[in-house]
């Protein structure tokens, strides 16, 4: 091959390369934004249901307040709560909270608490768990997770955040006690935070 042949390939390649990189660089830019709406749609789905919008007036999204790592919400990173607030005055916060004992492994909770520390209800968005067993903490499977929905630790006897089998209030699920007894667990310690944390998390 003449040098001539070399320098046009090399050519062609390059001017391939630019193209193609173009293409990509153009078809990221153009994707990005969709892929962003996308997951502030998912997110605001999994905050609506915890809190209709008929409750709040602010933008839940992005009124939020970045806290520490914590051994009571479960997370070994810095962490987002949402805040809900009606014409200017607090309603709720809804936690990133972490069930790290789960039969699987972790198991992500968003969990909403109402200014009176009551709980707005509990959701997970994302497990593990065993398929046909711990899976019914999903809302799709079951509706185990509502029964979370208005209890508080005001006014709980001694033991009450517990399964059943552990002397608690809780149903536990045939043949997959551990992951109910998880879930339980984070959700009490997220309400404990909370108590200990309410006054400066509205700020």
């Amino acid at each position: 091959m003449s040098s001539r042949q070399i320098l046009i390939s090399g050519l062609f390649l390059c001017i391939f390369a630019v193209i193609g990189t173009t293409f990509v660089a153009v078809t990221e830019d153009s994707t990005r934004e969709k892929i962003a709406e996308n997951e502030r749609r998912v997110l605001l789905r999994n905050l609506y249901a915890l809190l209709p919008p008929a409750k709040l007036d602010n933008d839940i999204a992005t009124d939020t307040l970045t806290v520490p790592a914590s051994v009571l919400l479960g997370t070994e990173s810095p962490s987002l709560v949402y805040r809900a607030r009606l014409q200017g005055e607090p309603v709720a916060l809804i936690f990133n909270s972490i069930a790290l004992n789960g039969y699987s492994g972790r198991i992500h909770l968003l969990v909403g608490i109402y200014l009176d520390g009551s709980l707005a209800g509990v959701r997970v968005v994302k497990h593990a768990e065993t398929p046909g067993l711990g899976d019914a903490i999903e809302t799709q499977k079951s509706d185990w997770i509502l029964d979370f929905d208005k209890r508080s630790l005001a006014g709980s006897r001694p033991g009450a955040w517990k399964v059943k089998r552990d002397g608690g209030v809780f149903d536990q699920f045939t043949g997959a006690t551990i992951t109910p007894r998880a879930v339980v667990e984070a959700v009490k310690n997220t309400l404990l935070y909370y108590q200990q944390n309410a006054k400066t998390l509205y700020e």
